[in-house]
């Protein structure tokens, strides 16, 4: 994701249809990001809210929510589930999947996107993952509405599903295991603290907010848990560099700098701070991590970036 961002910045890329993404918050070097997406000769965002990003699109597509749509899930022990509709789209809203077939048809390919319901995708899908590794032939809505769950691969209808994939043998010729042994050396060095940047900051989540925030945000009983972002610090190192508990103060990184409110913690280590990534603008912690991405699995480090910090107004006693 983020390389289609230095394409955009390059002028390789100068459209893009952006469906439920929210860039300028979740990607990092987030300044460098909102940069190149302003070169953009047009921008189509597809959501429920204008978000940070969709702020910028010339275009505004609105679509259902989860609650609004059905279809299926898939989770990590490959059950698969069905999600009933709860409740029908309202106005002008369309689903996804209906905005993607329109498009299809504006662009001549409609033959290609002939579908109806989310149903119908579905069952194109059993039929293109039939016999393979994820098959989903055997899974149908009949089934899942009777039975709640079934575990892939299910290759007929009379399958019951497969409880463990590797119950016998493995995927390989011999049907042993290949066991790999990995040596934890980054390939790329990580971002060092320095004098100048003295401290490792980590990002991550918090219970009450949800990815960018563009919709938890919004929701006043879980914007009474945490309606700001903030700062996790251990009291030694805060005591260090003057910062008192629930106090504003400025992080900076080589690429930006945001304020938040600090937050005592003596389970965090004394050289990292953490900041939740839930906020846009001001406190978009994205703003402050490095664009380096590792090399194999392309993931930016979100959780290590060199940082110094200090606070807005230092309290003198008396």
């Amino acid at each position: 994701a983020y390389e289609m961002i230095e394409k955009i910045n390059e002028g390789e890329i100068t459209g893009m249809f952006l469906m439920c993404s929210n860039p300028i918050v979740s990607n990092p070097n987030a300044n460098f990001v909102k940069k190149a997406l302003k070169k953009l000769k047009f921008l189509v965002a597809v959501d429920m809210f204008v978000s940070e990003t969709a702020r910028l699109a010339d275009l505004i597509l609105p679509t259902s929510s989860y609650l609004e749509d059905e279809g299926t899930m898939t989770n990590l022990e490959g059950r698969v589930t069905l999600r009933e509709a709860s409740f029908s789209s309202t106005g002008e809203v369309k689903h996804d999947w209906q905005i993607i077939c329109d498009i299809a048809k504006a662009l001549g390919k409609g033959e290609h996107f002939p579908f109806q319901s989310a149903r119908e995708i579905f069952d194109e899908l059993r039929v293109a993952s039939r016999g393979g590794t994820a098959d989903y032939y055997g899974i149908t809505y009949d089934r899942l509405r009777k039975e709640g769950g079934i575990l892939w691969p299910c290759p007929s209808i009379d399958h019951k599903g497969t409880k463990r994939l590797f119950e016998s043998s493995f995927a390989h010729p011999d049907g042993k295991a290949a066991m790999v042994v990995v040596n934890n050396v980054p390939l790329v060095p990580k971002e060092q603290p320095c004098p100048e940047f003295p401290l490792y900051l980590t990002t991550g989540r918090i219970m009450s907010h949800y990815l960018t925030g563009v919709q938890t945000r919004k929701s006043s009983s879980l914007a009474a848990r945490n309606f700001e972002s903030y700062m996790e610090i251990h009291p030694e190192t805060a005591k260090k560099y003057h910062i008192s508990d629930n106090t504003l103060v400025k992080i900076e990184s080589r690429r930006g700098s945001i304020v938040v409110r600090s937050k005592w913690s003596a389970t965090i280590r004394h050289d990292t701070i953490f900041v939740p990534f839930h906020w846009a603008d001001s406190q978009n912690v994205n703003r402050l991590v490095s664009q380096d991405l590792d090399p194999t699995c392309k993931m930016p480090g979100f959780k290590v970036s060199a940082v110094k910090v200090h606070p807005i107004l230092e309290l003198t006693s008396h």
